[in-house]
């Protein structure tokens, strides 16, 4: 397991709000689940025991699904800046994200999971198609 990163954000504004994110339950994965609940795409299971603890999983097919933040996780899309301030401690903590999220994608397919990743923008921009996307993993890519 890799060290925690120990050098804290300087500002405590910035603390507070980190401290203030969920790690469950956020707006994406609310809007995400909404989605998957029109598409008739229900029966997931959220924060299931397996490596990674994914926010929405189908344990009976073997799909997982992260809800990632841009911010947080490093969208390729978005390629947002890292915070000026303290850019040392923002820079080591997005890698060991970033290294995090590689290693439970990686658990996960070995142990034959599909595992699929939604990003916080294309959900916002069209959860419907998400939910299309995940629904074509749990069915076996059937339309029905």
């Amino acid at each position: 397991m890799p060290a925690r990163i120990v050098c804290p954000p300087l500002d405590e504004h910035t603390t507070r709000s980190m401290k203030g994110n969920r790690r469950k339950d956020t707006s994406p994965e609310l809007m995400l689940r909404k989605a998957l609940r029109e598409e008739g795409c229900s029966g997931y299971r959220l924060q299931w025991k397996v490596p990674g603890r994914p926010d929405i999983c189908y344990p009976g097919k073997r799909v997982a699904v992260f809800v990632n933040g841009c911010f947080w996780h490093r969208c390729p899309s978005c390629d947002l800046p890292i915070p000026h301030h303290n850019s040392e401690y923002w820079t080591a903590k997005f890698e060991a994200n970033v290294r995090r999220d590689a290693e439970k994608i990686r658990l996960l397919e070995e142990d034959g999971w599909t595992v699929i990743v939604a990003w916080e923008c294309e959900i916002k921009k069209d959860a419907g198609s998400v939910a299309q996307r995940i629904k074509d993993a749990v069915t076996g890519g059937s339309k029905t």
